[in-house]
């Protein structure tokens, strides 16, 4: 094996055990040389950022940060969240503030234990988060907002998001009422180029002002969307691609009736999409769609029930046409139980991203939330900032049956991790009774691990009233990519060097 292929070899193997986002297989050679399955190692560096909780003077924000024990991890490691500068919200003025404030005091000092932080007072920033060593594998942090009124008043909460090159956001509106912002976050030391464009029912709303915006280094922007098209739709896209660098982006939608929440990204566009743990009593649920390819979409609508999948009556299908945003009212498709909704193509398999929004409560006591399209639990799914009161798990197996390892992680102010194991029938959604860590202090983290069966989906529910107004936040929790396939350190890469 000839030097060339040693670096190679040593190259790809840092570059994925650094990152966590990269893997290699390299084709089978002949002779003694035929390779090796790669192996799943932990990652060693992993990067969060959360954007700018509020800029109301009466909001409460509180930050959680979680690692799961992983085996094989390092020995040793850290984790810090940083400020960002937080720029102008008006980016089509042009102006930058380049202000930063004091970060939050969050300081994880070991894996199995939840670290909490408190980012109240006058405009918190956007944080820029980085975990390394044996912090890093599966790190999750939580950010939990509370309004206790306004626009947007009511429970708001979001995972922060490791920094990618594209997001899609089903579920936007410039209609009266409400304020929706995509804020943008840049890690890194150089400046990013990020275009942001809306689709409707119609198309592609145009406009020059979304493209080519410079998110400055280690800074986060906000961007009014309803500054990039002209008009007012209840139901948008919004697609954020990156020309240069990378970015973490989420959708703040604010209402002045019915409260708000964040909008995460859909998973990557497919023919089958999942939204896990619809809350039981739910009493709108809108559901909207974009087709992002050249072709028409025909979806199946079905929901996964506790005692299987069943079609809404009056909306067993849904046709999105091609580059346009389709929507339709679910109403209270629940009916008291819990419910993931579950779409899947009747004719060719045109990819689609989807989002659900969600409102509970009646009047004016109502409060919603969203659920996007999202990835299988995979390997293991970690959410944080959980108590003893509030939290639902909702499990969702579509498929096949499965069985599912839940854990509660010990709190962050003391008590003892538990591990319970549950059974999900196939083609259905349990409201799982979650385990509590014993001794309870403080929050705790749930990770969930399924062990045999068919693909896991799962979300967690925070609910927590104020003044008879049922605030409430939902996360989906897709794999947490903590671990990440190194090929073996004698395999033959040679093959590569020829293409």
């Amino acid at each position: 094996m000839n030097r060339t292929t040693l670096s190679l070899i040593a190259g790809a193997t840092a570059l994925a055990a650094v990152t966590g986002f990269a893997s290699l297989n390299a084709p089978a050679a002949s002779g003694d040389n035929t390779a090796k399955a790669a192996t799943q190692q932990p990652v060693e560096r992993t990067s969060l950022l959360c954007p700018q909780p509020s800029t109301s003077e009466i909001a409460e924000t509180a930050y959680t940060s979680y690692t799961p024990v992983t085996q094989g991890a390092a020995d040793s490691g850290k984790a810090e969240l940083q400020a960002a500068a937080v720029e102008s919200a008006d980016s089509a003025s042009g102006k930058k503030t380049g202000k930063k404030t004091v970060k939050p005091a969050l300081k994880p000092t070991e894996p199995g234990k939840p670290a909490t932080g408190d980012g109240s007072g006058a405009e918190p920033p956007a944080l820029v988060g980085t975990a390394e060593g044996k912090f890093a594998p599966g790190w999750t942090v939580q950010e939990t907002t509370a309004v206790a009124a306004g626009t947007g008043r009511g429970l708001l909460g979001t995972n922060c998001t490791a920094p990618d090159t594209e997001f899609w956001f089903p579920g936007v509106s410039t209609a009266t009422g409400r304020t929706d912002y995509v804020h943008l976050t840049n890690p890194d030391d150089s400046a990013a180029v990020v275009d942001v464009e809306l689709y409707g029912k119609d198309g592609t709303l145009k406009s020059t002002v979304g493209e080519g915006i410079t998110v400055q280094p280690h800074a986060s922007e906000p961007i009014l969307l309803s500054t990039l098209a002209s008009g007012q739709q209840t139901d948008l896209t919004v697609h954020v691609t990156v020309r240069s660098g990378r970015v973490g982006a989420a959708v703040q939608a604010l209402d002045d009736k019915i409260g708000g929440d964040w909008l995460a990204a859909s998973t990557d566009p497919a023919g089958s999409l999942v939204m896990p743990g619809i809350p039981k009593d739910a009493t709108a649920v809108r559901l909207v769609a974009f087709a992002p390819g050249d072709q028409d979409a025909d979806l199946k609508v079905r929901l996964a029930s506790p005692s299987g999948l069943i079609t809404p009556a009056g909306n067993e299908t849904l046709h999105v046409k091609a580059g346009m945003t389709a929507a339709a009212d679910l109403g209270d498709v629940t009916r008291g139980e819990a419910g993931s909704l579950v779409l899947t193509s009747t004719g060719t398999s045109a990819p689609v991203v989807a989002a659900l929004q969600v409102v509970r409560g009646k009047g004016s006591k109502q409060e919603m939330a969203f659920i996007p399209a999202t990835s299988p639990v995979g390997a293991r799914a970690t959410v944080a900032d959980n108590s003893s009161k509030g939290t639902t798990l909702a499990l969702s197996a579509p498929g096949q049956s499965a069985q599912v390892k839940v854990t509660a992680s010990a709190g962050s102010e003391g008590g003892t991790a538990v591990t319970k194991t549950y059974t999900i029938k196939g083609g259905t959604t349990q409201d799982v009774d979650a385990p509590v860590p014993a001794g309870l202090k403080g929050t705790y983290a749930l990770t969930v691990e399924p062990v045999s069966g068919g693909p896991v989906y799962a979300s967690r529910t925070l609910a927590s009233a104020r003044e008879g107004v049922p605030g409430f936040t939902i996360q989906t929790l897709p794999d947490d990519r903590g671990t990440v396939a190194v090929p073996e350190a004698d395999q033959d890469l040679s093959v590569l060097l020829k293409k």
